[in-house]
């Protein structure tokens, strides 16, 4: 029921006559950061393009952050829907796109927020999620102009909803691995900190003391901590090639403040 919903919703929303203008076309080299409003410093952008594009390069989910300065008289979900579309954010059949859609507090006129998702992702964010991200995550950032941390621990959370770090009910309730997270913290500076000690006494190296598992770990790195194909010079967006062709349906949910 929930899908014909959407299907009819789209329908009506890309039946309606529009200006090919009210709706912007991606920015060029293509990004998965497109900051129109220019609400975010440009190491800001990097360190989010960089996050995206390691997580578009490893699972071929989009997430497209889009910042503007004017709805063009949109609904934010009908703003969203629609630029998701045209850009065919997420990849053709699967649909695994989403888009976060800031419009900043301007003057008098109040800010909104919306996360649109691809019908691949409306199981792993429902609106009901997407609705307290925005509100929990987005907004109380966005109210002291702190767009770039709202924007961050909405992806953070959105990443590991889809990887499975917790549900989407778990989410909801308030409920987070956190105390295992906390441990786990706490177990690995355990081992790393007697390791040190080991190589204090035995004048080896850290690297020998340390089990060969944790070892490759931490040569890793953490989540998003490589650059894919994105390079850190200024400006350089090379190795993206932009939408695959992925389909938006009525999936999501915003705010204001």
């Amino acid at each position: 029921m929930k899908r014909i919903l959407h299907t009819i919703l789209t329908l009506l929303v890309f039946t309606v006559p529009v200006k090919a203008q009210d709706i912007p076309n991606p920015m060029s080299p293509p990004r998965l950061v497109n900051d129109f409003a220019r609400i975010l410093s440009p190491y800001e952008q990097k360190a989010l393009e960089q996050k995206l594009r390691a997580y578009n390069d490893s699972t071929s989910t989009q997430i497209y952050v889009v910042t503007v300065k004017n709805l063009n008289g949109y609904e934010p979900s009908d703003f969203a829907f629609r630029l998701g579309e045209k850009w065919g954010i997420g990849q053709k059949g699967k649909n695994n796109g989403i888009v976060i859609l800031i419009k900043p507090k301007i003057g008098n006129d109040r800010g909104r927020a919306f996360i649109a998702t691809g019908y691949g992702m409306e199981e792993v964010i429902p609106d009901a999620v997407a609705r307290r991200i925005v509100d929990n995550e987005m907004i109380p950032y966005f109210r002291g102009n702190r767009y770039y941390k709202g924007i961050n621990a909405a992806v953070d959370v959105i990443i590991d909803l889809a990887a499975g770090l917790y549900t989407a009910d778990e989410y909801y309730s308030g409920e987070s691995p956190l105390a295992g997270i906390i441990f786990l913290i706490f177990f690995f500076g355990i081992i790393f900190l007697s390791a040190s000690r080991g190589n204090r006494l035995q004048g080896g190296s850290i690297g020998r003391n340390l089990p060969f598992w944790l070892l490759i770990s931490s040569m890793g790195g953490g989540r998003g901590s490589s650059f894919g194909h994105f390079s850190s010079g200024s400006g350089n967006f090379g190795g993206f090639r932009g939408g695959g062709g992925g389909s938006f349906g009525g999936g999501g949910a915003g705010g204001s403040w």
